[in-house]
């Protein structure tokens, strides 16, 4: 009944730059630069993805340049990110595994992943892990820039239709900014929530309003 949610493949970016293990800290420092970007998949054979790295691992660096900082005072150092002050190439700085997705997961599934684990962005894989594209934060919020009218129709066509359709029900389907408000009149008020859920799940809406008022049986029916 309701409407295919869209997927990863949808929003991505299908162009991306990416780095070999063997590329150095000074090359990767510029593409980030020239690509506007925090981080770069690592990639090897014919693309499979073998980790990522970001300015978080390049950082270390910086943080170890000298012994102990300037006011003197010794900060224990942490052993990981002792080690990749002391790297030199992205394979030796690369988080790995590298933390994926597929083209064909839902925005939701691609949303949960990112803030689980505190990242950013996503490399798209294929099925044998090669680079496909990659996926951001703000790619996945590209969803509500869909039009009001847009998600109006799709609330009407996949969810009132189906579920509080005429004469049994008469509802108006309203969208403002992302705001879908339901007026009107409806036999069954328990099929309220079953409404929010479904329609919460519309990409683009942003919440969700009722001005729902019961609608009585007819005398002797």
């Amino acid at each position: 009944m309701h409407g295919t949610p869209h997927i990863v493949s949808d929003v991505m970016t299908h162009t991306v730059a990416s780095v070999g293990p063997g590329a150095g800290f000074k090359e990767i420092v510029r593409l980030m630069r020239d690509w506007r970007v925090s981080a770069l998949p690592v990639v090897e054979g014919e693309g499979r993805v073998v980790g990522v790295v970001s300015e978080a691992d390049l950082l270390p660096k910086q943080e170890f340049r000298e012994d102990a900082p300037a006011d003197g005072h010794t900060v224990p150092p942490r052993p990981a990110a002792r080690g990749k002050a002391d790297a030199v190439t992205a394979g030796r700085l690369m988080t790995s595994p590298a933390l994926t997705i597929h083209a064909g997961a839902p925005l939701a599934e691609a949303a949960r992943v990112m803030a689980r684990a505190k990242v950013k962005r996503l490399p798209v894989v294929d099925d044998v892990g090669v680079l496909e594209g990659i996926v951001s934060r703000g790619d996945l919020l590209k969803v509500f820039l869909r039009g009001d009218e847009e998600i109006a129709e799709e609330v009407r066509r996949e969810i009132v239709s189906y579920l509080l359709p005429p004469p049994a029900s008469v509802v108006r389907v309203q969208v403002e900014d992302g705001v879908v408000t339901l007026t009107g009149r409806i036999r069954d008020t328990s099929l309220v929530p079953v409404a929010a859920r479904l329609i919460r799940a519309v990409e683009g809406v942003v919440d969700v309003r009722f001005d729902l008022a019961r609608r009585e049986e007819p005398a002797g029916t």
